[in-house]
């Protein structure tokens, strides 16, 4: 008679039970940082990639109208490449337990003009896209690398590389 009072009343809990329970407990716990991870990047990717097409894109209009070097051009190319290398590089190394890539040395290429590849890595093979402190340092790359190179054009650097 305890057995099937205790039944109803949801005191003790059959092995069905358990098994709703734990698939409940499972549906409301937060999302893993991989499921949010996709989540951001799948909804935000068009932004950065965005500003990449627009930067190279002015850059290559500057050179056309010889208001930049056809070098800052190539420099700027051949740098996000490498980095998005770089980023390849580091992401396989991470997936198969290898040495990694230093932040250090990733965010050093971004600043010296690597950051539009960068940012492009970041998106499409979704590495060093969450974790806030790297991304604030890529930031303040970018903004370093731009304002050296917004000040070399204010100051008339580049018209001695025309």
């Amino acid at each position: 008679m305890t057995n099937t009072k205790s039944a109803k009343t949801g005191s003790k809990a059959s092995p069905q039970t358990n098994r709703a329970q734990t698939n409940r407990i499972q549906k409301s716990r937060p999302k893993s940082r991989s499921q949010k991870s996709n989540a951001a990047a799948s909804g935000s990717s068009l932004m950065p990639l965005l500003l990449v097409v627009i930067f190279l894109a002015g850059l290559i209009g500057a050179a056309q109208q010889h208001m930049l070097p056809v070098g800052i051009v190539g420099i700027y190319l051949t740098l996000s490449l490498l980095t998005f290398i770089a980023y390849a590089i580091d992401k396989s190394a991470a997936k198969g337990g290898r040495w990694r890539t230093k932040e250090s040395t990733l965010h050093l290429l971004a600043l010296m003009g690597g950051w539009p590849g960068a940012l492009f890595a970041q998106n499409l093979l979704r590495h060093k896209s969450v974790k806030a402190s790297f991304r604030n340092v890529f930031w303040l790359t970018v903004v370093a690398n731009l304002a050296v190179l917004g000040y070399g054009i204010q100051a008339g650097a580049m018209d001695l590389f025309i």
